[in-house]
């Protein structure tokens, strides 16, 4: 019997996320997801224990009938935080996971990296400009019927950010070790990723940023196909 109801589950999981891939979310992101999906086997065990706990922290969330902000953190706000963010939110769509929320922040606030951007639109994000200026803000959509995500640099603790019951994910070493607390969070782990910042100017810099906005694709979509199968 418990092993039908798992193959109930799995099928449920596996027919919703068709239906939201072929018939919502942008072609050039299903399938780019597809593929990242197929290489899951790429994640280390290590790294899979780190999702394994975010998951079953999202889960119980979940359960309890709550809603699960994330808020991913690193130190500029410019490249990491805001992929994980951008493929998080869309990761818990194509994977019907209802009632999460993610945001970004640094510890201090710079630009929207325009090679970050570059990597996400390859991916097939659809990225526009909402607002100019030395901090522009930009439009991401990843499906027809949700709204934008506005994406901009700004501080963890930023006003329209959640103060309170939020999970702080920290997805750089440098932001970790500078803020020992993070007040208000209820949760807080350490997904940390290289800085793809490290090959700015250099000829594989935007190889370097795909590169890291598939790593962070992959594990997303890995999160969050695990909690939907956690939940049906």
């Amino acid at each position: 019997m418990a092993k039908n109801n798992a193959a109930t589950k799995q099928q449920t999981v596996a027919d919703s996320f068709k239906y939201r891939m072929t018939k919502e979310v942008f072609n050039k992101l299903a399938l780019t997801s597809e593929s990242l999906i197929k290489d899951s086997e790429c994640i280390s065990e290590q790294r899979k224990h780190l999702l394994d706990e975010l998951c079953l922290y999202i889960k119980g969330k979940l359960d309890s009938k709550s809603e699960v902000n994330l808020v991913f953190i690193c130190t500029h706000n410019s490249r990491r935080s805001h992929m994980a963010q951008i493929w998080a939110q869309a990761a818990a769509y194509m994977y019907d996971v209802p009632n999460i929320h993610t945001y970004s922040g640094g510890t201090r606030k710079t630009n929207f990296n325009t090679s970050a951007i570059h990597a996400l639109k390859n991916a097939g994000f659809k990225i526009s400009s909402a607002k100019d200026g030395k901090n522009p803000k930009y439009k991401v959509r990843f499906a027809k019927k949700p709204e934008a995500l506005i994406c901009f640099s700004k501080v963890y603790d930023y006003k329209k950010n959640p103060k309170e019951n939020f999970v702080a994910v920290m997805t750089c070493s440098e932001a970790d070790e500078a803020c020992p607390v993070i007040n208000g969070a209820s949760y807080r782990t350490t997904i940390s990723y290289d800085d793809p910042k490290k090959f700015d100017g250099k000829e594989n810099e935007l190889a370097a940023y795909q590169e890291r906005s598939e790593q962070i694709g992959r594990e997303m979509l890995y999160v969050f196909r695990n909690v939907a199968a956690m939940m049906k």
